[in-house]
């Protein structure tokens, strides 16, 4: 209850403000005051429309991630297989690439690209926070090279 008397009073003073300025323009028609008004309001909605715009052309559509699931329903529906087929198709797919990666084979999927493993060696680095210099291990990444075909499609 005592939220509401405090928002009559916030109310209260900005009328008493209107009073004293409507004394001053009382000598003046209601006809500008009110044309005054219009602009005012259509000047404080163009610049809301205008960020929208600039917005949409700045910020391009997301890419949407599509996952091994909806992909293997896809060749399910394709193919004439059941989900749960494809499903293990795909995973079957995911396991034989990662062998082969491991033993340090090349694998090329014709059209897209070639996944390969790339040994990194060891180097010195240096921490942002402190400014220390530290060794940083040697590694392996997994590294894909996009196919010609794919390049020029795109």
């Amino acid at each position: 209850m005592a939220k509401t008397p405090v928002a009559k009073k916030a109310t209260a003073k900005p009328a008493a403000k209107k009073a004293t300025t409507t004394a001053k323009t009382a000598a003046k028609p209601a006809a500008k005051t009110a044309a005054a008004k219009k602009p005012a309001a259509r000047k404080a909605a163009a610049p809301k429309a205008a960020p929208k715009a600039t917005a949409a052309k700045a910020a391009p559509k997301p890419a949407t991630t599509v996952t091994m699931r909806q992909l293997s329903a896809e060749m399910a529906e394709a193919h004439g297989l059941t989900k749960k087929q494809s499903e293990e198709i795909f995973s079957d797919l995911a396991d034989r690439i990662t062998k082969r990666l491991k033993k340090g084979e090349r694998f090329r999927l014709n059209g897209l690209g070639t996944l390969e493993v790339r040994k990194r060696p060891a180097r010195m680095g240096r921490n942002p926070a402190t400014g220390e210099s530290i060794k940083i291990k040697a590694s392996k990444k997994v590294a894909f090279r996009v196919a010609k075909e794919l390049k020029e499609s795109v």
